[in-house]
């Protein structure tokens, strides 16, 4: 489809506007992919309508993969589990000096 009409991305998102969505830039690509759609939006949602109308309106099909910067990883709060010190509790029928086979 696109090779028939290399502009019918551009042609069909020029008028394309959506609350919560907005079309940053567009770039052709090399590798897995033909083209990336940068989006700012409110939420997911905002940008699962987007991709469903540009589906609608091109024919194509779209892959939406929304992107959480690095740094926002970093301020989680959540402790790391590997952080945490562990204390190991050894059984009271268990000495060292006794072990299987010790009767």
């Amino acid at each position: 489809m696109l090779h028939s009409d290399p502009n019918l991305i551009v042609a069909r998102t020029r008028d394309l506007i959506l609350p919560g969505a907005e079309i940053l830039g567009q770039y052709a690509v090399l590798g897995r992919y033909d083209f990336v759609m940068m989006v700012e939006a409110d939420d997911n949602d905002a940008v699962a309508r987007l991709s469903l109308e540009l589906g609608m309106r091109t024919g194509l099909h779209l892959e939406t993969l929304p992107a959480i910067p690095i740094g926002f990883m970093g301020d989680l709060q959540t402790p790391d589990p590997s952080d945490q010190a562990e204390s190991v509790n050894l059984t009271p029928d268990f000495t060292p000096d006794e072990g299987p086979g010790d009767e």
